[in-house]
């Protein structure tokens, strides 16, 4: 029997430069910009939740398969990553249900303050998983279905795993889109040898014309 576990956390400190570079902000931000991040930062930040709920599992690599005993998973470049690891936590991650039902208010009256919301739930879950990851021992950075090679049908098993919808409040669609929006699922390898340090997704991400893809 797996055992999953959910852990909630506080919120995580905002990132500004973060969320601007997710709304497509270039350069300095001017002064009503930065008011208008500041008033949904605001208005938001006592009505999301920090949920995940997660498995350590025991990782067998064959080749392009990835054998966690509770399933098994064809893709070259996940089993790249877990190379060297004898276990993987496989988590979801939420921020809960509030933060679409303001972006569907304000898709319809405040076009501007939706797309800055969307810039706000994508920082607020990237800081979340962090969170998460940061809390794993000797962890890898984390990879999930629908990067590279790993099929987004992933999704099923993982979601089956976890519970994630009696856990944490997620749901998966027979589209394979998750609700709420602002979530992700993920594996991350433990007690890794040659997985690269968590926040490093976008080097390790062959889109390299991604609008949302980091420099740094």
């Amino acid at each position: 029997m797996n055992t999953v576990l959910i852990k909630t956390y506080p919120v995580p400190p905002f990132c500004d430069k973060e969320i601007l570079r997710y709304a497509g902000v270039k350069g300095d931000a001017d002064e009503r910009t930065l008011a208008l991040l500041q008033e949904l930062k605001d208005e938001i930040k006592d009505k999301l939740s920090y949920k995940v709920c997660y498995c350590v599992l025991p990782v067998k690599i064959q080749g392009d398969v990835c054998d966690f005993s509770a399933f098994s998973v064809s893709s070259k470049t996940l089993s790249n990553r877990l190379s060297g690891c004898e276990k993987a936590v496989v988590f979801a991650a939420t921020l809960g249900v509030e933060i679409d039902r303001m972006l569907l208010k304000y898709g319809k009256i405040a076009p501007a303050k939706a797309l800055f919301l969307q810039a706000i739930g994508a920082e607020r879950i990237e800081s979340l998983c962090n969170a998460f990851c940061a809390d794993l021992p000797l962890a890898g950075a984390r990879f999930s279905p629908g990067y590279g090679d790993l099929p987004l049908r992933t999704q099923k098993e993982i979601f089956a795993l976890l519970d994630c919808e009696r856990k944490i409040g997620l749901t998966l669609t027979d589209g394979l889109l998750m609700s709420p929006t602002k979530s992700v699922t993920a594996f991350v390898g433990l007690g890794h040898t040659m997985c690269e340090a968590n926040g490093e997704k976008c080097r390790n991400c062959a889109k390299t014309d991604c609008s949302f893809r980091s420099e740094e």
